[in-house]
């Protein structure tokens, strides 16, 4: 049967290239409308379950190394107002107190410092999320490839979450020293007090922007899902373009 599917699938081209052809006479054939053929071919053949796994699984890799791509550059979260991390709420008090008699700048500069933290660690994220993607069952694989946009990530964010938390954080947590966010912090909360404005806050900014960064991830990961499903051009490689046009 497999024998005789492939005949007929390169009995089918040669008709189309054929056609082609007869088109454009002897000019050069466009290699898009070759690659739009191809696939359109490709598209057709019957999807097994081994082939829905691995497209499920190139889907978070090129989806996570894509997100790991914007978020990781200069401004990936701090210009991107849908996951740019502000302050804690345990720090609002202190801020505001501060900024009312001058501290602004500091205040201002200390939140750049947890997205320029949060920038620097997305860039070590590809790994972790590779080794995370784990094996999928064939029911796993179809309901995500039939569900809903996000399917793919809610998967990934659901089964492997907390270990992204424990194997992030020491990154997240040089970083942070990366970028003197310790100690900009201290200043501020030391003068709160010495002021006796308040007392220094208890907030643990470590694992406050681990929390943010890889929501940050997770959210710009499922914009790029979304793409993947809904945009032809960005299934950028054979394996998506099969599994994902037969949705």
């Amino acid at each position: 049967m497999a024998h005789t599917y492939r005949r007929l699938r390169w009995i089918a081209l040669f008709g189309v290239f054929a056609i082609l052809s007869g088109w454009t006479g002897c000019a050069e054939l466009d290699p898009a409308l070759i690659e739009s053929v191809l696939g359109g071919v490709a598209s057709q053949q019957p999807l097994d379950e081994a082939t829905v796994g691995r497209g499920l699984r190139e889907a978070l890799r090129v989806g996570t190394g894509r997100a790991v791509e914007r978020t990781s550059k200069i401004d990936g979260f701090l210009a991107n107002e849908l996951i740019r991390v502000h302050l804690p709420e345990e720090l609002n008090s202190m801020a505001r107190a501060l900024r009312k008699i001058g501290f602004g700048r500091q205040i201002d500069e200390l939140e750049v410092a947890m997205n320029r933290a949060a920038e620097k660690a997305a860039g070590e994220a590809r790994t972790i999320f590779v080794d995370a993607i784990v094996d999928m069952t064939i029911a796993d694989a179809f309901a995500i490839l039939r569900g809903n946009d996000s399917a793919a990530t809610d998967y990934l964010q659901a089964r492997t979450a907390e270990t992204l938390r424990q194997r992030f954080r020491p990154i997240i947590e040089n970083k942070m020293r990366a970028v003197d966010l310790y100690r900009g912090y201290n200043r501020l909360a030391d003068t709160y007090n010495a002021l006796s404005l308040g007392q220094k806050p208890a907030v643990q900014l470590d694992s406050y922007l681990t929390d943010r960064t890889l929501d940050g991830l997770f959210t710009t990961l499922a914009e790029e899902e979304k793409k993947i499903r809904d945009d032809p051009l960005a299934r950028t490689t054979e394996l998506l373009r099969r599994v994902f046009a037969r949705r």
